[in-house]
């Protein structure tokens, strides 16, 4: 049975999309936490805050979101130098 021919798993998408769907995931998160610290930094808990976060968090994700599919294969490098490889079993 070749993996064309397994039935896929409802609702999940293949594995062939985790390189997109990781940056992705991570981005959102990433940016919606810095973004609400730096603009409640910023402004502080008014009604300011609640009006300007979401266009904050917007922009940064626009930026972040390609950055990290940019710079992915070379933090990957990076970590290889620094981590030593699993072990085969």
């Amino acid at each position: 049975m070749t993996s064309s021919d397994r039935p896929r798993s409802r609702g999940k998408l293949p594995a062939r999309y985790a390189a997109v769907i990781m940056p992705l995931t991570l981005s959102l998160l990433m940016t919606f936490v810095v973004s609400a610290i730096s603009t409640l930094k910023s402004l502080g808990p008014t009604p300011a805050f609640i009006a300007t976060w979401p266009a904050a968090w917007a922009i940064s994700w626009v930026v972040a979101f390609p950055t990290l599919l940019a710079v992915l294969p070379l933090v990957r490098r990076i970590v290889a130098l620094v981590v030593e490889a699993p072990r085969p079993n």
